[in-house]
């Protein structure tokens, strides 16, 4: 407790003699508080101390008091107590209102404890009394001087002395009584007023006091400014708190006040409540200062106010918690998509991944965290052809882990910016897509899927591909820095998901960064199993029908699917199966019908004409055509290669819009059958007299690619030596000049599209065999397939004899696998084989 400078005098006090103070007297520690001779002052004690006190009062009031040497309310030993301390006389007692005891005393003499006597109540000891030593001379007149002037600065610059204490200084001729007044109202310190208590040179008191009042002084010189200074700024926010609540109010009158827009003022607190990072978090208080300052009329007023919004809104620290059950998630895949269960696999196995690392890093975070980025750090990537489920995957996978799903489609994205953001210099700035997708789906781990990303161009604002090799790089993207909002956003925890139709276009190092997941497309029975349970179901609650007003029978499907739809994926089969509802709304409500079945006869009905040929009608009947398989952006096509020749020297010319692998893939075709003309039975100067033309239709597209290489030799071997390729064979290979067959890809699209096309025989080199595992059960059932080394092979099994047009008996292909085989065991007939 702070001591006060009390001059009161109670006439029922005896004074007593300050020379005859007794040798033996009861002893008041006291902690923080000092007492001074010659000063009436303030005591205040515990009620510990009230046997002691009542005893003092009881004879000549005369205690001594001493401080304690540490923090403590019960001071019970000697060795916790100073032994040099003041006697004073107690004046008056009173209780303050937390019922401890206020002392009013008056100083006495310094004394110094000699022996301890031994009480059971309160202390007492033995003292003897210790005179001052006063000098008078010149030093300490102008020490004297010095003191009175610190102490009357102190007084004024400070709130808590009394006004009478100041007015009363100057008259003070007492230079002990001065310093005893300065030392006990000023803020030195409890340890340095003991020890200017215990010094006996009152020259030596002075100047340790000169020193101690002038650090005082200048401490609160420089608090008194700093509060002014303070004073100044608060009256100016203050004034401009005022003014702006005005305006507000006004703008509340006029209906002016958007609602949805806050105030700087509520910013703060918004700052304060978020979850944003540290760094995010200063970058907000600095331009919500600059906000401040601002006036609503500025340009850059609501340019400051949207960035405040981006910060504040993006989730910073919000999660979705992810479902770990496997089994749930592989029962979601089951249920949003039929087929595909390579793919499904591939799914669980990367979700099963995730589990067990989240699992073991909240056992042991330290060890797991290199493993799990290094694990979980694959981005996958659904390549294939349209309206195979590409998408909807990514949104499965989503429902399955139990995250939120945004998408990006990145087709014709030209600009860098897209995906970083523009910086705040631009007018019309905003972030890039990354950081708006993060936004709307309101979770820092979304399933993001990147859509189209083999259709990202180049332009001169930059190369979008090269700003996602950050995004998708698990060590980069946990601190992906956006243009627009300049700082950190961890984008480690995201599911990136990214598609693609053709990988040929996606630059090599972002296709590094990404797992290829191949979508090659579906058979006939797994298209009419999608259609009864997503497309058929989805599109008569789109159209308002149930399936007591439409039934579509399975042969009205297939019926779709064979004659109306020629694709990999299912896209077009929904588009008609929606036509065919609308037509059946109209049956229902005109009255005319109560219930619509839908048979292969209402298709027809319905659809008109069949826009697909059967492979009846495509009998190749002249020489020069056989019937190649390819990969396209759609999936697997066949393709025709139609030969023919006229008088001429042997020239070759190719068209078709034939990329220049293709091209050179024709001229090998033709070297090596001019090479094979006796084998052929081709007469060699037929090849000098006439000139070859190579064509493969559908020019407008353009076409490349080695695959097409026993195509090409087939036709025009086809051509030369006047024999028919086979109607119902298709073949895909790479040829060399020796007649060697080398393999290709997409094994698995060829061969769905040969059996769309109504193929039966499929002539693969002899190292695809492999591939065949890959081709679903019901379409290896359906088909043949020979596999052959070497060109020869190909060529008697697709060529026609002269004349019956029946294949020779002893045929030397040895690689012909027939479906009876493949029912029976497709990996052992083709191991036998």
């Amino acid at each position: 407790m702070k001591t006060e400078y009390i001059p009161t005098e109670d006439k029922a006090v005896v004074k007593v003699d300050q020379n005859n103070i007794p040798g033996e007297i009861p002893i008041l520690p006291l902690d923080g508080q000092v007492a001074f001779p010659t000063l009436n002052m303030s005591l205040g004690v515990s009620l510990r101390a009230t046997s002691l006190v009542e005893t003092a009062m009881k004879g000549t009031r005369l205690i001594g008091v001493v401080g304690t040497k540490g923090q403590t309310d019960n001071v019970s030993l000697p060795g916790q107590v100073y032994e040099i301390g003041t006697v004073v006389q107690i004046l008056y007692v009173t209780r303050a209102p937390d019922n401890s005891l206020l002392l009013i005393v008056q100083g006495l003499k310094r004394f110094r404890i000699t022996e301890w006597i031994p009480g059971k109540d309160f202390l007492r000891a033995k003292i003897i009394l210790i005179p001052e030593l006063t000098e008078n001379d010149i030093e300490t007149e102008a020490l004297h001087r010095t003191t009175l002037e610190l102490t009357q600065e102190i007084f004024s610059l400070s709130l808590n002395a009394p006004d009478d204490a100041i007015d009363g200084l100057a008259r003070i001729k007492d230079t002990l009584h001065l310093a005893y007044i300065a030392a006990a109202h000023s803020e030195i310190g409890y340890e340095k007023r003991q020890a200017l208590l215990e010094e006996d040179s009152l020259k030596a008191k002075l100047r340790e006091l000169v020193t101690l009042l002038s650090r005082e002084k200048e401490i609160l010189s420089l608090g008194k400014k700093i509060k002014s200074d303070v004073h100044d700024e608060m009256s100016k926010s203050q004034k401009s708190h005022y003014l702006r609540q005005q305006l507000k109010a006004i703008k509340k009158e006029l209906g002016e006040l958007d609602e949805d827009h806050p105030e700087p003022d509520d910013y703060r607190q918004r700052i304060a409540e978020s979850d944003m990072t540290d760094e995010a978090r200063k970058e907000a208080m600095r331009e919500w200062d600059r906000l401040e300052e601002m006036s609503p009329q500025s340009a850059e007023y609501s340019m400051v106010k949207t960035y405040l919004d981006w910060l504040l809104d993006l989730p910073w620290n919000r999660s979705s918690e992810d479902q770990t059950d496997i089994g749930m998630a592989r029962s979601v895949l089951d249920e949003d998509h039929y087929g595909l269960r390579d793919v499904k696999d591939r799914i669980v196995e990367y979700l099963a991944v995730r589990n067990l690392l989240a699992i073991r890093d909240a056992k042991k975070k330290a060890d797991s965290q290199l493993n799990t980025a290094a694990a979980t750090g694959a981005i996958l990537c659904f390549a294939g052809p349209p309206g195979v489920g590409k998408t909807s995957l990514g949104q499965s996978i989503a429902r399955a882990m139990g995250r939120e799903f945004t998408r990006m489609s990145l087709g014709g994205m030209r600009d860098e910016a897209e995906i970083r953001g523009h910086r705040r210099t631009y007018i019309g700035a905003m972030p890039g897509r990354i950081i708006q997708a993060i936004k709307r789906a309101g979770t820092r781990n979304p399933v993001f899927m990147l859509d189209e990303v083999d259709k990202i161009g180049m332009g001169w604002r930059g190369d979008p591909s090269s700003a996602l090799l950050e995004v998708l790089d698990p060590a980069q993207n946990s601190a992906f820095r956006d243009h627009y909002l300049d700082v950190d956003f961890d984008l480690s925890d995201v599911i990136f998901i990214a598609t693609a139709n053709q990988l040929e276009t996606i630059p090599a190092p972002l296709r590094d960064r990404m797992e290829i997941i191949q979508l090659d497309g579906y058979t006939e029975l797994e298209k009419l199993q999608i259609a009864k349970r997503h497309l058929i179901p989805r599109q008569l609650i789109g159209h308002g029908l149930s399936d007591s007003d439409v039934t579509f029978m399975d042969d009205a499907v297939c019926k779709i699917i064979g004659d109306y739809t020629r694709e990999a994926g299912v896209r077009q089969l929904e588009r008609l199966i929606g036509a065919i509802c609308r037509k059946a709304i109209v049956k229902l409500t005109t009255n005319t019908w109560e219930h619509v079945m839908i048979t292969p006869e209402q298709v027809a009905d319905y659809l008109k004409k069949e826009r697909f040929e059967s492979e009846i009608s495509e009998t190749i009947d002249v020489p020069g055509i056989s019937t190649g398989l390819a990969v396209t952006s759609v999936g697997g096509d066949i393709l025709f290669v139609e030969a023919t020749r006229m008088d001429g020297i042997g020239k070759l010319k190719v068209t078709g819009q034939l990329g220049d692998v293709m091209k050179e893939s024709a001229s090998i075709a033709h070297s090596y059958v001019r090479s094979r003309s006796k084998n052929l039975e081709i007469e060699p100067q037929v090849f000098k007299e006439t000139d070859v033309h190579l064509h493969v239709p559908a020019g407008a597209i353009p076409k490349d690619g080695p695959s097409a290489g026993i195509a090409m030799v087939l036709a025009q071997a086809s051509l030369y030596s006047n024999r028919i390729v086979r109607s119902n064979v298709g073949m895909t290979g790479e040829v060399t000049l020796r007649g060697r067959v080398l393999p290709v890809g997409g094994i698995k699209m060829k061969i769905l599209a040969a059996h769309r096309a109504g193929l039966t025989t499929v002539i693969l080199p002899k190292r695809n065999e492999k591939d065949l595992e890959d081709v679903p059960s019901e379409v290896r059932n359906t088909m043949d397939f020979v596999l052959v080394d070497r060109i020869d092979e190909a060529i008697e099994a697709a060529l026609m004899p002269t004349g019956d047009g029946i294949v020779a008996a002893d045929s030397n292909v040895d690689r012909i696998l027939n479906r009876s085989e493949i029912e029976f065991s497709p990996v052992s007939a083709l191991s036998k084989l």
